[in-house]
């Protein structure tokens, strides 16, 4: 993989969620360009070798600075190394961003009501999506639904809180759902495609799917994306081809 496709930028903070969940700032390239929603390609030097992974953006594009949210896989080939990350560390980024989980892409139906589907660290994009005003001029209704095991890997609430302050003003149709898929005492403790088939994810919300006006977009694992775009389709949503459908998903996993 030739090095000229890439620049070499230092680590500025790290935050631990848990032994497992941690985030990462790093310096941004003036040059970088980004939509909400796309991903970055960013490396190490491991043994010689640059390994390189995809990471979707948690900053918004007008940030000075980049976030990534980031699991450790064990034994991964990569994220073994990116876990040890402290600041100062030197860290590769590709040039180009990538990916068309974004809401340009959306040409029919027009924007109404947007539906963001998160597992995990699947939420990265949506937070970096929320932090862009025309999302909030051009929804009526925003439902950021978060699906994670337990209490602990329910990160970025609080950032997710401080978004929604800043640019939702006069906006009244944002809501946050958690879902905590092993507390048995949490609200929504079922899978989101469970969520869908049995109605209760818009009962809560108090607002339905609808083949006209939803669009829906699914970031996390891929069991998840794939079992609630099946849901989906079976309440009648298609998937988003050339501009025109409601489900949208992202396929770098």
């Amino acid at each position: 993989m030739s090095l000229e496709k890439f620049t070499i930028e230092t680590v500025l903070s790290v935050k631990r969620w848990s032994d497992h969940l941690f985030s990462f700032t790093m310096t941004r390239p003036n040059s970088f360009k980004f939509t909400a929603g796309q991903f970055a390609r960013i490396g190490l030097s491991v043994d010689g070798e640059l390994v390189v992974r995809a990471y979707s953006v948690v900053s918004s594009p007008y940030d000075e600075t980049l976030e990534f949210f980031s699991i450790v896989v064990p034994n991964g080939a990569f994220t073994s190394h990116l876990k040890d990350l402290t600041v100062g560390t030197e860290i590769y980024l590709e040039k180009v961003a990538y990916g068309f989980l974004t809401l340009a892409r959306y040409q029919s139906p027009q924007p109404k009501d947007l539906w963001l589907l998160a597992t995990g660290t699947g939420v990265a994009p949506f937070i970096s999506m929320l932090q862009d005003f025309d999302v909030w001029k051009n929804y009526q209704q925003i439902y950021l639904a978060y699906s994670v095991r337990t209490q602990e890997e329910l990160t970025y609430t609080d950032k997710i809180q401080q978004v929604v302050e800043l640019f939702s003003e006069g906006h009244q149709g944002f809501k946050f759902i958690p879902i905590i898929t092993r507390d048995p005492v949490a609200v929504l403790n079922q899978r989101l495609p469970l969520l869908i088939e049995n109605g209760t994810l818009e009962r809560v919300i108090g607002h339905g799917l609808n083949v006209e006006t939803s669009h829906v977009m699914l970031c996390g694992n891929p069991q998840m994306v794939e079992d609630t775009k099946n849901a989906l389709k079976n309440r009648g949503l298609t998937m988003n081809r050339r501009g025109i459908g409601n489900i949208a998903v992202e396929n770098y996993w």
